[in-house]
């Protein structure tokens, strides 16, 4: 923007402008007079000096000292808008109650000091664009038509600024530089507040269809927090109003499936029996035999008629141990969860990659290999079974079905084309013509097997090279503590080729 308010960790704000005002307007041929209205149309004059309405000798007249009025000039370079430069931290409480203004009236959240003194909206706003400026160039005096485009910038600058760069804009100009660049370039799209999800998602997508290499996107006010705004809010805050409190939460609620932050479930559910869905007496479930680090685990399962998750049981063959105990009464609640609701997804992202003793190689599953603790085996193998989540096994399960479909046997498909009875004549031709065909497709037949095993052998081979290349470069490398392959050593570290972790070298 042309004029942007940093805020300081320290509290309170400083005004920035854009320092290329000025020597733009030079380039463009305008005069030093004119040079410097247009540049204090835009920042104004940051004091009260000479100010319509609102200036030193009204101040005073109101009842302000010499201290007040300079309190005051110092804290107009840093303000927003005027009003800002007239609170209670700025002038002290003494001054404030010297202009016989009650406690309770200053310290609450919409008091304008302004206002209470007498001095009317109209008033307030023309000394506002006089001091704080307009914080945009459209409108200034002397500024040609033509020339607005140079002073375009990311956002619309100030309250009633229109014109800005669209985002696409930036895209295409990263994508005009790329080129020439042989990484990506480090450079954030600015997007207006009132940008919606399709317009960032057009930006991801045309900026990959252009060529550019990355791309990162700010939304200006998508932050509860940010160190640069380039304009305020004016009037009452919604947050102020209960009843849009109230709507805002219901809405939430709707779209995000939660509800407000702070509602505590014994408040939400008050007045209202909570669900448990039951399993049958008898039902499905299956259980699995494997060791994680040499310590035998069964984990049994239990199903609703549909073929849904209803309950775990964690078992070890250490009675009496205390492991045996957390992992069960561990169970009974995940099963609990289960049953009131709590969907399957949040368990397995919750408690896979959990890591503590015992830990290590796991046997006797065929798709899991390597687990951080006997809990996250425990989850990623109801993950794969329940939720088909092939990205957190080692081992993903091979799809049989597709592998069966591929077997065509050409003979059965001649033998259903078998005319009807003819004369002898005809049986001996067509006969002959099917032991020709015949022959032809176990030729065919041959040739194909016999590309096929050369091929297997091709690929088993580069496999075994591959595997000794990468022995070579294992040794004692550790497990990767995030997905458990094996690494390989890089340079004085190790690297993970199954999820690229690195263990201490970038």
């Amino acid at each position: 923007a042309l004029m942007k308010f940093k805020k300081l960790a320290g509290g309170g704000y400083m005004k920035i402008a854009n320092q290329s005002i000025g020597p733009a307007l030079h380039a463009l041929g305008y005069k030093s007079n004119e040079v410097d209205e247009i540049i204090n149309y835009v920042i104004g004059s940051m004091s009260l000096d000479n100010s319509p309405y609102i200036n030193k000798n009204s101040l005073m007249e109101k009842g302000f000292s010499e201290e007040d009025v300079s309190n005051i000039e110092a804290a107009l370079p840093g303000a927003f808008e005027i009003q800002h430069a007239f609170n209670v931290f700025v002038l002290g409480e003494e001054t404030l109650k010297g202009l016989g203004i009650e406690e309770e009236t200053y310290t609450s959240f919409d008091f304008n000091l302004l206002e209470t003194l007498g001095y009317t909206r109209n008033e307030i706003s023309q000394a506002n664009l006089y001091i704080c400026g307009t914080q945009k160039i459209e409108g200034a005096p002397y500024l040609k038509e033509e020339h607005l485009d140079v002073f375009d910038c990311a956002n619309k600058c100030g309250k009633d600024g229109e014109r800005f760069i669209h985002y696409m804009g930036h895209v295409r100009m990263m994508a005009a530089a790329q080129p020439f660049i042989s990484g990506a370039i480090s450079k954030t799209v600015n997007m207006p507040n009132e940008a919606s999800i399709e317009d960032i998602e057009d930006c991801y997508f045309e900026a990959a269809k252009i060529g550019v290499k990355a791309i990162a996107i700010y939304r200006d006010g998508s932050k509860a927090s940010q160190p640069l705004s380039a304009s305020s809010d004016e009037g009452d805050s919604d947050e102020s109003d209960p009843e849009v409190n109230k709507i805002l939460e219901e809405e939430a609620m709707l779209v995000q499936g939660n509800f407000a932050p702070g509602t505590s479930p014994t408040k939400a559910y008050a007045g209202v029996n909570r669900p448990r869905f039951l399993l049958p007496e008898r039902r499905q479930g299956w259980t699995q035999e494997a060791r994680v680090a040499g310590h035998k685990v069964y984990l049994r399962t239990g199903e609703y008629p549909d073929g849904t998750l209803g309950e775990v049981f964690i078992d070890i063959a250490k009675e009496g141990a205390t492991l045996k105990g957390v992992l069960g009464c561990f169970a009974i609640a995940v099963s609990k969860g289960l049953q009131y609701g709590v969907p399957l997804e949040e368990f397995v992202d919750t408690f896979t990659f959990q890591t503590f003793e015992p830990r290590g190689m796991v046997e006797g599953h065929e798709n899991i290999k390597m687990s951080n603790s006997i809990v996250d085996y425990v989850f990623r193998a109801l993950g794969l079974e329940y939720l088909n989540r092939t990205d957190i096994v080692q081992v993903p399960p091979k799809d049989v079905p597709v592998q069966e479909t591929q077997t065509v046997e050409p003979v059965q498909e001649t033998q259903t084309v078998e005319p009807v009875q003819e004369t002898e004549v005809s049986n001996n031709v067509k006969t002959s013509d099917l032991e020709a065909k015949a022959q032809e497709v176990q030729f065919v037949t041959k040739v194909k097997e016999a590309d096929k095993e050369e091929i297997i052998e091709t690929v088993s081979n580069s496999v075994t090279t591959v595997q000794e290349v990468l022995g070579d470069m294992m040794g004692d490398a550790p497990a990767c503590p995030d997905c458990g392959h094996i690494t390989i050593r890089n340079g004085s570290c190790y690297k993970c080729l199954n999820c690229g972790n690195s263990l201490g070298c970038s």
